[in-house]
């Protein structure tokens, strides 16, 4: 791992602590809520806020270095490029603060310009610039300095939504070319999961998932990471083919499990009946409906029971079930559409 870390900051009653690791070539994104800590771990890995823990790279520790002389390049929010100077000499100052003379600076400057494809606006000024030519100089900016650790801070946010689908894609081709290690942060799953190769999820200051892309959405830990992948998601007691929920209930599950274990479907595998329904579902339960919302193409159903749930319906459905705040129906889940895995 070319970055070690341990990121241990206590301010205004909220703690950080957390232990980060990325390899060469990777790409590890920070998910979580607001104030789960992203940011600030962020920041702590920049040497902009005090760490109590340490930060190893490449075997060498960075505590003492000031933010200025650590091989790290950092792409803020809002991107920061100096309205004064043109875009070749935004990109041209980090090397020029590294003590590269003016000429050769803005030479390595040109050449960063001509890889993110803004060769031609060398000139121009940062006002002139749209949102995703404005991120692409400050990625540029960030790797003129040939940093062995780069930190994304919610590259993407300041974007439309036509833009990102854009920028996303150029993103991911840069950083699959950057031989160092690279952290993002976002509250995007979309980003993460586009992005990253791996994921760590921070809520209230502490890791309580990492993983994979495709490992984190097929098993997640929490209720947060559950609904970014769009699951119901319920913890208890397996034995004998069922599980004893938590938070009251059972469901019958296939997977070959014991003990502490989370339980995982998704809404659409929900199907709800007037009447309880005859057949094959071994889950079957009487809820009541809370909340109904549009959802993509479909409709989502928020139920009361034990358990509660999240369904997944067509708008015909909405009318020919009455699906209104208070209406008592019976959800069914086939065993066969549950993921059972150990908590």
């Amino acid at each position: 791992m070319s970055l070690v870390a341990r990121l241990v900051v206590a301010r205004h009653g909220f703690r950080l602590d957390a232990e980060l690791e990325v390899a060469d070539g990777e790409v590890v994104a920070l998910l979580g809520p607001n104030g789960a800590g992203k940011t600030t771990a962020l920041r702590a890995l920049a040497g902009l806020t005090a760490n109590e823990g340490t930060v190893v790279l490449d075997g060498a520790t960075l505590d003492q270095v000031p933010t200025e002389r650590r091989p790290i390049g950092v792409v803020f929010q809002d991107y920061l490029l100096f309205p004064h100077l043109s875009i070749l000499d935004n990109v041209a100052f980090g090397p020029r603060c590294h003590g590269t003379g003016r000429a050769a600076a803005r030479r390595e400057a040109m050449d960063w310009l001509g890889r993110v494809g803004l060769a031609d606006y060398a000139r121009a000024r940062p006002r002139t610039l749209s949102g995703g030519q404005a991120q692409r100089v400050a990625l540029a900016r960030a790797l003129a300095v040939r940093p062995r650790l780069l930190l994304l801070d919610e590259p993407l946010a300041a974007l439309d939504a036509g833009t990102r689908l854009e920028i996303r894609s150029r993103l991911r081709h840069h950083l699959s070319g950057f031989a160092g290690a690279t952290v993002l942060v976002t509250h995007d799953p979309l980003d993460a999961m586009v992005l990253a190769d791996r994921i760590v999820v921070l809520e209230r200051g502490g890791i309580v998932q990492s993983g994979a892309p495709a490992d984190i959405t097929r098993r997640p830990r929490t209720d947060y990471v559950a609904r970014l992948v769009g699951l119901n998601l319920y913890r208890g007691r397996a034995g004998d083919g069922s599980v004893d929920l938590s938070g009251g209930g059972r469901l019958a599950v296939d997977d070959p499990v014991d003990g502490e274990v989370f339980v995982a479907f998704p809404p659409s595998a929900v199907a709800l009946y007037p009447e309880r329904p005859e057949g094959s579902p071994r889950n079957v339960w009487p809820v009541t409906v809370v909340g109904v919302e549009r959802y993509g193409d479909r409709v989502r159903v928020e139920l009361a029971g034990e358990p509660a749930v999240m369904a997944d319906v067509t708008a015909a459905a909405v009318a020919e079930l009455e699906l209104l705040a208070g209406r008592k129906l019976w959800a069914a889940v086939k065993a066969t559409e549950t993921h059972a895995y150990p908590a």
